[in-house]
């Protein structure tokens, strides 16, 4: 039997605004408009959303036991009775609740679903990539990794896979996961785009199907005005939108650079980019030469193929 007081408290009760008042504080940096990440004195990181329903959840980086709700929470920090629960949590559902510093949590969130949640979670995890074998073996490097253009571009996971976020208009929505003979996607997410940094200065948009071609690329031709972007394969419905909206955001007079494959399916997106890119945008298809892609090329000219 569903009990409508400890149900309350999930949605009613401002995990974010609960979690300053124990002592955490948020890092609007690293936070979006659909999680907040909070930080504690002695150590601990967690990142707290909505589900579509309107709980408030949350999770430890450090102790991927550590999740839940807001009930969850106090339990794993305080111990204690659903009594005890009851007796702390009631204080903070009516108008009240202790007062807390604004500065310090979040009013609300935007809701995702519990997939995305998921998502968030493992990448969290995950740790920053300046060196890994398998992208090594691929000529990509600290040299590479450790530009601030492709900072947070690459994380690595437990297993020491390579892991390349992808976003959408609502943030974080996805990973690809790659290794050698291994590529796969993070579980519940979906594609969106993978993206270096950008900068106002930037006169060119390099647009390829990995991350790691595009961080080829850049060995091989890059400048400190260009900008890449992935699709991580071909184009699901949402990609098209995504990629518009990004050749719209280029700033006047950039170039936007096809940069896909020199196989039959990079001239299948290549034309489906130009159909759909907005009027008036230099648009120009560039040949990986001496190789199916610009790893390959890379890799060539470093002898590692």
């Amino acid at each position: 039997m569903v009990d409508a007081e400890l149900e309350d408290f999930k949605t009613g009760v401002n995990l974010s605004e609960f979690a300053a008042a124990r002592g955490y504080a948020l890092d609007r940096r690293e936070s979006s408009r659909n999680s907040a990440v909070m930080r504690h004195p002695d150590g601990d990181k967690i990142v707290i959303a909505r589900h579509e329903g309107g709980t408030w959840v949350y999770f430890s980086v450090r102790d991927g036991g550590d999740n839940g709700t807001v009930i969850d929470f106090l339990q794993h920090r305080d111990g204690g009775s659903l009594g005890e629960v009851r007796k702390t949590l009631r204080a903070w559902s009516g108008s009240a609740r202790p007062s807390v510093p604004e500065i310090t949590f979040v009013r609300d969130l935007f809701p995702i679903s519990r997939d995305r949640a998921a998502v968030m979670a493992a990448w969290e995890r995950a740790r920053g990539c300046l060196s890994l074998p398998y992208l090594s073996d691929r000529g990509l490097g600290l040299s590479v990794l450790g530009l601030p253009l492709f900072t947070g571009c690459v994380r690595v996971d437990e297993r020491n896979n390579a892991l390349f976020p992808h976003y959408d208009r609502e943030g974080l929505c996805g990973f690809e996961i790659k290794n050698r003979d291994f590529t796969g996607f993070a579980a519940g997410g979906v594609k969106g785009l993978w993206y270096s940094r950008a900068k106002t200065t930037d006169a060119r948009l390099v647009l390829t199907e990995s991350a790691i071609d595009a961080m080829s690329f850049h060995v091989l031709q890059g400048d400190d005005r260009t900008r890449y972007m992935s699709t991580g394969g071909s184009l699901n419905p949402q990609q098209p939108a995504l990629l518009r909206s990004a050749m719209e955001k280029l700033p006047s007079g950039g170039v936007v650079y096809l940069g896909f494959d020199a196989d039959e399916g990079g001239e299948k997106l290549a034309e489906e980019v130009q159909a759909f890119a907005p009027s008036g945008r230099d648009v120009r298809r560039v040949l990986p030469e001496g190789g199916k892609d610009w790893n390959q090329v890379l890799k060539n000219r470093l002898g590692l193929s």
